[in-house]
């Protein structure tokens, strides 16, 4: 079904997003992997494993002009864009009272004004061939809110509204606007957390385990496959937020 396709992942280096570009290439598609900083060899020999193609893309998000560029290299490579899914994100943790500006305004430019920034871009594209899908990367954190992640609770929220706005938007034109709301998922994130801090989280996930990366990727190809889901938020938690 989804075989030929082009899917393009944002902050696709590694942990979620390398997993999810990985497991659209393991379904037929040629994946654009974008990068911010490095993106090892590895994961560019893990997609081509699948005989498909693969086209690394540099650059920020957060960068309207980068994001508007993106998409037209993908264009011109492949003449469509079928499948976009924004995953690029970082945290600043801080409590709120001693967060900075500056920590802030980072977290909100990537991992929201990214995914805004993208999916102005991609749309239009989209929206001449009448078909797209766009899944967009939230956290149970944006729905709950959470101690010292105050910029990355708003970010993870404002995404899902950003994405049900969308879905209504695009909608009319066949193009489906999903979000994945991770909960603790095993990445270099969660192996630096204390022992003390790791119990406390698994005492609260009602299967008693973190998430692996595939669990998310293998949602992701779901709300890919099916065209009737759209401006849904699909918790893939262990049971933390129900």
């Amino acid at each position: 079904m989804l075989e030929g396709k082009i899917a393009v992942v944002t902050g696709a280096a590694k942990g979620i997003g390398k997993a999810i570009a990985l497991a659209f290439a393991k379904e037929g598609c040629n994946i654009v992997l974008n990068y911010h900083s490095t993106l090892p060899d590895s994961t560019i020999s893990a997609v081509k494993e699948y005989g498909v193609k693969c086209l690394p893309m540099q650059g920020d998000v957060a960068d309207f002009r980068f994001a508007m560029q993106l998409v037209k290299d993908v264009k011109k490579e492949f003449g469509t864009l079928d499948i976009l899914v924004n995953n690029a994100g970082i945290t600043r943790d801080m409590l709120l009272m001693r967060m900075s500006e500056e920590q802030f305004d980072e977290v909100i430019n990537t991992n929201l004004k990214g995914t805004f920034n993208m999916i102005r871009h991609a749309s239009n594209l989209m929206l001449k061939q009448r078909s797209g899908v766009i899944i967009n990367m939230a956290s149970v954190v944006g729905l709950t809110g959470n101690i010292g992640q105050a910029n990355y609770a708003a970010s993870k929220a404002g995404i899902i509204g950003l994405t049900k706005s969308a879905a209504k938007e695009l909608a009319q034109r066949g193009i489906t606007c999903n979000a994945i709301a991770p909960g603790f998922v095993e990445t270099d994130m969660t192996d630096v957390l204390a022992e003390e801090t790791k119990q406390e989280i698994l005492n609260a996930i009602p299967l008693k385990r973190y998430g692996k990366v595939d669990d998310i990727a293998s949602a992701a190809v779901f709300l890919a496959k099916n065209t009737y889901i759209t401006g849904q938020v699909l918790n893939v938690d262990g049971g933390m937020v129900m």
